[in-house]
């Protein structure tokens, strides 16, 4: 880890007891993505559920910090620093997943849990996936906050807004929509992460054990991703049935289940 970061001071939210386990949001998200899983998680683990710097509520980083998924990482880990908590369980999403996979490189995690984890990609598949995300970068930004409620509010407006992220757009409230969407339109990180996104590629072997899923309708880091994930990892990768990228909406008990068993059980 490098050191200039110094102690980041994160928003997040706790809940629970037992072994801890830090969630790790994806790209323009914020902690609230986990908010399905998290009263489920809290039975059994100190759960810890942050705003990566330049997201949601957090500062963004020291300035001169390039916004890089290693740079993040270290972040992850001075923050854990700062909090005291060592060696915890981590499980992330997206650019979340590929950060947990990272600290398990590192050997800095006691297990890592990856969902539909970023930097699998092939080139076409991450040009694919910068458009898509700049194109609903771009949408949330030019929405005028009522006609942003009135999408999440109206089943089609939620559909057409949420659809390339989770497979059942019904099952996320509009309340988590709207606020996701503001999220979204205002993260400061974003598009300096974006960019960063050219230069990621699968993290070097894992030093903690792991567990990679992925979305069977994950419509913006499809499926075939999992293939060269698995041959990254020597492991067959669990397929998250009915759940999209952002699954923890679409199937909260069965993400919670893969999130315990990947933490220990």
């Amino acid at each position: 880890m490098s050191d200039w970061l110094g102690a980041m001071d994160l928003a997040f939210e706790r809940r629970g007891t037992g072994e801890p386990l830090i969630l790790l949001h994806g790209i323009g998200h914020h902690w609230q993505a986990w908010l399905p899983v998290m009263d489920r998680l809290a039975a059994s683990r100190t759960v810890i559920a942050l705003d990566l710097p330049g997201f949601g509520v957090s500062p963004g980083l020291p300035d001169g910090t390039p916004y890089t998924a290693e740079s993040l990482a270290d972040a992850v880990e001075s923050f854990c620093a700062l909090l005291g908590v060592r060696e915890p369980h981590v499980a992330g999403n997206s650019l979340g997943g590929y950060i947990a996979l990272e600290l398990a490189s590192r050997g800095v995690v006691r297990t890592a849990t990856a969902l539909s984890p970023a930097g699998f990609w092939s080139r076409s598949e991450l040009l694919y996936c910068r458009s898509v995300l700049r194109a609903l970068r771009a949408t949330a930004r030019a929405l005028p906050p009522e006609q942003s409620i009135g999408l999440a509010e109206n089943p089609l407006g939620r559909a057409l807004s949420a659809g390339l992220l989770v497979a059942h757009p019904s099952r996320l409230s509009p309340t988590a929509l709207i606020a996701a969407t503001q999220a979204l339109g205002g993260a400061p990180g974003f598009d300096e992460t974006l960019e960063a996104f050219a230069g990621v590629m699968p993290p070097a072997p894992p030093k903690s054990p792991i567990t990679i899923a992925w979305g069977e309708h994950d419509r913006l880091l499809p499926r075939r991703q999992a293939v060269r994930a698995a041959r990254w990892s020597g492991q067959r990768v669990k397929l998250l049935k009915g759940c999209g990228h952002v699954p923890m909406s679409d199937d909260p008990g069965l993400v919670a289940r893969v999130l315990l068993e990947g933490s220990g059980g």
